[in-house]
Formats: structure tokens, C-alpha cells, sequence
């Protein structure tokens, strides 16, 4: 382990130094690409500088010691909190070290579409996107609004939205597949308990240079913007609707006023959906990479529950139950996001060994 580890620590070393080079100050995106190997390899750099300097002071500790005369019992018991920092340093390496996903520095593209329910799965779908919108709040990303397919109650039957931020695909792509909310809706006169689903989609959002899209295999429709109640109808024809031929797939997009701006917007959610695309294909070709990840990613799979009447949020993957659904749907999802991506470095350790 610890010769990979040198390894990070001379590459962190070289860019340091590279940081400083006019020429590449001189240039935004020589900078750029320099320090944004310089920020993934940090982490492990400065964790290994740690665990040497704490055995050094291990070292000091012995030689202390060794001496004759010496109270012991004091430096015994600071070596051992030392020592027990060296086991916990050696482990988050470890973990440091562990194959990482290469989007995980993304930007993220959510889709979220109402299921089985109705027009309560669209209302659901409306407390899903802001849920989502007060976490990238809380987190410091910006959200962009892409499309928005409004229902007369304020719910949707479809939205989808990009979150931008340092490390946004690595949190927010375990939200993927389907959620399941149990309540007693608004339309409800018995007060009976309904079960309804919403499908979650996040996609990393796709570099030009990853997808090359042929012209010939898109037509582009116009259209008029519209929304429930005549909300945001405009006059001239600014929606696009993007068909990608071979594929079948459509991607619509009539949150700018501008033509053009909703048609780059379109672009990139059709690149974004092509790249997962072949993403999913590549993983089902190799199945053993499935081990090393929380659930499949599949739109399909169940991976959580919020039960409205017991207070209860459940992730079905790893059988966690929080008892906090009012404060998980005003965006403190992050302890729920923490467990999932503990798991998976878990999953993925063993594998390791």
C-alpha cells in the first residue's frame, strides 16, 4: 500500500511545484487541468504526511522511553492514542486508494418523473425537486431549471434540472432509481394511506469530447412553452423538442425564453443520457463490477421508502431507518448519503483483498 501512497506524494510534490510555473499560470487551461489532478490527489498526500509525522512522534516517544528514570505511565498513554491514530490513518488510505469513480467531479443532470399514483405521484415528484433544491443550497451548488412538466395541483409529471458544484455526481447519484412515498393525500376524504412512486434519474453531465452526436440523427422541433394554468405560455415558438433518431430518445426543453438557449440546454441532457447510456451497457457486460456499488443504479429498483405517518425514511439498500422525515425532505440528506457511500467503501475493501 504504502509504495502507492509515495507514489501520490511525489505526483502531489510535482504539481505543487507546477503551480507555480508562469507558463502554466500563464495558461487557464493547462491551470485548470493541473489543479484538478492537484485536488484529487491532495487528500492522500497530506493523510500519508500525517501518519509519517505521527510516527515520528511514535519514534520520539520510544526513545523518551528508553531512558532510564523516566515516568512512564504519561507517555505510554499518549503512545497508545498515537498508535491508535496510525490504525485509523492506515484505514482512511486505504480507503484514499480505492478505484474511483470517474464522473464523481461532475456536474449532475436530475430527472425526476412521477410513477404509479397519479396526480399524487406528481405531488410527490414536486417534494422530491425541492428537497433536492434546498440540499444543493445547503451544499453551495446552483441549480438550473431544464424542463418542467407542471400539473394543475402544483405537482409534476416530469422535471429535470442540473446541479453544478465540485463533487456533485458523487453525492447525488445514489438518488437514482425509484422512490416510494405512503400517505394520506390531500384528495383523500377516508383518510386512507396511498402508496405511490416517483422515478429518479441522475446522469453525470457529458463533456463534448465524450460524445460525438452526427446532425443527421437529430430533428428538432419548435414550439410554444407551456405550463398548468397558463403558467410561463409563451408567444413564439422557443421550446425545443430534440429527437436522437437511432436511439429513439427525446429530450425537451422550454424553460428559456431564447430558442437558442433552450436548445443548448436540450443538447446537453441528450448527451448526458447517451454517455449513461453506454455507461449501463458497459457495466451489464461486466457484472462482477456490480459487488462494489450500492444497488444497480436502475431506474427501476425500489431504494427508498418515506412513510408519512410514522416519521420514517427508509433506503432499502442498506436497511437504514431515520426517524426524521421532515427534516430529510427539507434537504439534510447528507446522513443518509454518508451511510451509502460507507457501504460501498466497504463493498469495494473487500473486493480489494
Amino acid at each position: 500500500m504504502f509504495d502507492k501512497v509515495q507514489v501520490f506524494e511525489s505526483r502531489y510534490e510535482e504539481l505543487s511545484q507546477k503551480l507555480c510555473d508562469p507558463s502554466v499560470v500563464s495558461s487557464p487551461e493547462i491551470y485548470a487541468e493541473v489543479m484538478k489532478e492537484y485536488k484529487s490527489v491532495e487528500p492522500l498526500a497530506l493523510k500519508y504526511r500525517e501518519y509519517r509525522k505521527t510516527l515520528e512522534e511514535i519514534k520520539e516517544i520510544d526513545e523518551i522511553l528508553s531512558e532510564s528514570g523516566t515516568d512512564s505511565e504519561m507517555f505510554e498513554e499518549e503512545k497508545q492514542s498515537l498508535e491508535e491514530k496510525i490504525s485509523s490513518l492506515s484505514e482512511e488510505m486505504k480507503i484514499l486508494l480505492l478505484p474511483k469513480d470517474p464522473n464523481d467531479d461532475r456536474n449532475v443532470i436530475i430527472e425526476i418523473r412521477g410513477g404509479a399514483g397519479g396526480e399524487e405521484a406528481a405531488l410527490f415528484a414536486a417534494v422530491l425537486f425541492r428537497m433536492y433544491s434546498m440540499y444543493a443550497v445547503k451544499r453551495g451548488y446552483k441549480t438550473e431549471l431544464i424542463n418542467a412538466n407542471e400539473t394543475e395541483l402544483g405537482g409534476y409529471k416530469e422535471i429535470s434540472f442540473m446541479l453544478t458544484g465540485e463533487g456533485a455526481y458523487s453525492r447525488l447519484k445514489y438518488e437514482s432509481g425509484v422512490h416510494r412515498v405512503q400517505r394520506v393525500p390531500e384528495t383523500e376524504t377516508q383518510g386512507r394511506i396511498h402508496t405511490s412512486t416517483v422515478t429518479v434519474a441522475v446522469l453525470p453531465e457529458a463533456e463534448d469530447v465524450e460524445v460525438n452526436i452526427n446532425p443527421s440523427d437529430l430533428r428538432i422541433d419548435t414550439f410554444r412553452s407551456s405550463g398548468a394554468g397558463g403558467q410561463h405560455i409563451n408567444k413564439t415558438e422557443s421550446a425545443i423538442r430534440i429527437t436522437h433518431i437511432p436511439t429513439g430518445l427525446v429530450v425537451e426543453c422550454q424553460d428559456e425564453r431564447s430558442q437558442y438557449k433552450n436548445k443548448d440546454k436540450a443538447m446537453k441532457v441528450l448527451k448526458s443520457r447517451l454517455l449513461e447510456s453506454e455507461r449501463e451497457k458497459q457495466q451489464s457486460e461486466v457484472a462482477e463490477q456490480r459487488h462494489s456499488q450500492v444497488g444497480t443504479g436502475d431506474r427501476s429498483e425500489r431504494i427508498r421508502t418515506y412513510n408519512y405517518p410514522q416519521g420514517r425514511v427508509t433506503d432499502h439498500r442498506i436497511g437504514l431507518t431515520l426517524y426524521k422525515i421532515d427534516d430529510i425532505l427539507n434537504g439534510n440528506i447528507d446522513e443518509i448519503i454518508d451511510a451509502l457511500i460507507t457501504f460501498e467503501q466497504a463493498e469495494k475493501m473487500k473486493n480489494e483483498e
